[in-house]
């Protein structure tokens, strides 16, 4: 069996775990907390820094996630990693209910971005189409698994399995995130299931499928 495949059969397995329910009561205790989280990612989670990512929307259990492993040192950023030092364990469910809850906030259209600046790439149609092939249908030859395989055909991601909606993501996260996986910077994926699949991504694929989800609406 190959790798892309196993990659498939262990998302499918995933998807049918249960959900961990998060109620109001921890989204209102979230409101207060979220306040430290404000000056990067915004009050409600609509970041309006590019290289930080948009919270609001998010699933909780990603959230959840994510916050845990920077505690507790699983995920590298010196920044996040401080932040979340101090934080109990019904603060991170607080925080992940709180931003789960708000509505995310798009711009009409990323085209006047870059997807890299020192070559000064644009963000063509061309390069969103090619984007949207990789993230749909992965690349047979070099073993890319199909991202919707796991983050769904329209990028929303999986609430139960705690896969992150990429859909209308920041061009500078994404890019960051995938070539993060690529070079092993990030490895806090469950079973190195992204660093195997952006490890085998070609630099043009990376920007094409981040183009691509910065971009969709």
């Amino acid at each position: 069996m190959s790798k892309a495949i196993g990659v498939l059969l262990f998302c499918v397995i995933v998807v049918g775990y249960g959900s961990i329910a998060y109620g109001a009561d921890n989204s209102t205790a979230g409101t207060t907390k979220s306040a430290a989280c404000a000056g990067c990612h915004g009050s409600d989670g609509n970041s309006m820094a590019p290289i930080f990512p948009r919270l609001a929307g998010q699933h909780a259990k990603y959230i959840i996630h994510q916050l845990s492993d920077f505690r507790d040192k699983k995920r590298n950023d010196p920044s996040m990693q401080a932040i979340a030092a101090g934080l109990s364990e019904q603060d991170i469910q607080d925080l992940g209910a709180f931003f789960s809850g708000q509505r995310p906030l798009f711009p009409a259209s990323d085209e006047d971005q870059y997807v890299d600046a020192d070559q000064e790439i644009p963000v063509t149609r061309e390069l969103i189409a090619a984007g949207k092939a990789v993230f749909s249908a992965g690349n047979e030859e070099t073993g890319v698994a199909a991202c919707m395989a796991c983050h769904g055909p329209a990028a929303n991601g999986n609430a139960p399995a705690g896969f992150p909606k990429l859909k209308g993501q920041f061009l500078p996260y994404l890019l960051k995130s995938l070539n993060a996986y690529k070079d092993g910077i990030r490895s806090n994926d469950e079973g190195a299931m992204m660093r195997t699949i952006a490890g085998k991504m070609s630099k043009a694929e990376i920007n094409a499928v981040s183009a691509y989800l910065s971009n969709l609406r």
